[in-house]
């Protein structure tokens, strides 16, 4: 991952709307949600809710696939793994980190 991308997905990440959005996308997985569905659970306006998936896009951290007159938004967990990969590409010097690394990336 490019570090210019790094700063897009770190900047996109660093608002408290988007932050909640990703992490409800993240946790719905493969399904992903709807916008409607996405407005009602975290009680957000659709308005302001559509230009923060849009943000979320533009840096790549979301995907979108329209299914029949629904639009599905989902994390896009390769950019996230990316992302985290490279935040701790070099956790501790190369040494052995105290936290234990999970068994396998997120790839719902």
């Amino acid at each position: 991952m490019e570090e210019q991308d790094v700063v897009r997905s770190l900047a996109a990440l660093a608002q408290p709307v988007r932050l909640r959005v990703f992490r409800a996308l993240v946790v719905r997985g493969g399904t992903g949600l709807t916008p409607g569905a996405m407005a009602e659970g975290l009680d957000i306006p659709a308005n302001t809710l559509s230009f923060h998936l849009k943000e979320l896009a533009n840096a790549g951290l979301v995907t979108q696939q329209r299914s029949s007159r629904n639009i599905i938004y989902r994390a896009a967990f390769g950019r996230m793994n990316a992302l985290l990969g490279y935040l701790t590409e070099n956790c501790c010097q190369g040494a052995d980190c105290a936290i234990e690394p999970p068994a396998q990336a997120c790839g719902c």
